[in-house]
């Protein structure tokens, strides 16, 4: 399999998954965190709507830095604008993928944070930390889902919730 093809298929298999997570968020609890220094769960599954979106951001551009970029998250207000900014970064980062050549998967992209390079890699590896990172603040958000006592839908596999 073609890694352009092999990267579809699997942010198509997270994006199911991910589906399945944001859409247990509960709108009541969205100011909701479970320590001082967790985000709180709106500002969580915004940024995990939001990740899709690397795969662009890292296509076309050379790098981020957060010193010239601050981070500005989008607000939304429920849970249909949730899905729909999920939505709206998934389809944009896979038609973004699926046009990408081979050869730009291999060119430099950096991560900093002013002078600090925090990752320097390549264009096809940053894509790969968006999917890990999907995947970590997913699991952030299970956790939470949990401590609330809301059922987890399953990843890999079934969930405890599930059986």
């Amino acid at each position: 399999m073609e890694i352009i093809q092999a990267l579809l298929k699997e942010m198509d298999q997270e994006a199911a998954t991910t589906r399945k997570m944001l859409s247990r968020v509960p709108e009541d609890k969205y100011d909701w965190q479970p320590h001082p220094k967790s985000m709180k769960m709106l500002r969580l599954a915004t940024h995990i709507a939001e990740l899709p979106g690397w795969v662009t951001m890292a296509i076309h551009t050379d790098g981020l830095d957060f010193q010239a970029n601050p981070y500005k998250p989008v607000v939304l207000k429920n849970a249909a604008e949730l899905m729909e900014y999920f939505e709206t970064t998934l389809a944009d980062g896979r038609k973004n993928l699926e046009a990408v050549s081979l050869s730009r998967l291999d060119e430099p992209w950096t991560l900093s944070d002013g002078d600090q390079v925090l990752v320097k890699q390549t264009v096809g590896e940053m894509i790969r930390v968006a999917y890990s990172q999907i995947v970590h603040h997913r699991a952030q958000l299970g956790v939470y889902l949990r401590l609330l006592d809301i059922p987890i839908p399953g990843s890999y596999g079934p969930s405890a919730d599930e059986y």
